[in-house]
């Protein structure tokens, strides 16, 4: 990932809406959520909901799938794991073990955290 990807997919992320979606999306897993269901959970407008999704799956961070007359969206894995890659591909120097504390660490904080629910 180049930086003005990177810039792009995290200025998508700097609007707290855009986070909600995104957020609500990554607890949604692979089986993802009807646009729908995605604004009646977050009690946003439909219009609102359109433009969000939109800028986030112009940053690679979200996709979508058509299921007859619904948009079921999930977040985009490729992308996101490029995203966290370009923010720490220079902490390693070349050695992958001298990041592997910093991933393990974050995911399992993360994880543990909330039972795992990010919120």
């Amino acid at each position: 990932m180049d930086t003005p990807i990177a810039l792009t997919a995290l200025g998508a992320l700097a609007q707290e809406g855009r986070l909600k979606v995104f957020r609500l999306l990554v607890r949604a897993g692979t089986e993802g959520m009807a646009a729908g269901d995605i604004a009646r959970t977050l009690q946003v407008p439909h219009n609102t909901l359109s433009s969000q999704l939109a800028i986030l799956s112009r940053a690679q961070l979200i996709q979508f799938r058509k299921d007859g007359r619904s948009m079921i969206y999930t977040v985009d894995l490729q992308g996101t794991r490029a995203l966290l890659c370009f923010l720490v591909e220079d902490c390693c120097q070349g050695e992958p073990s001298v990041c592997s504390p910093l991933i393990e660490s974050a995911l399992a904080g993360c994880c543990a955290s909330q039972g795992g629910n990010a919120s």
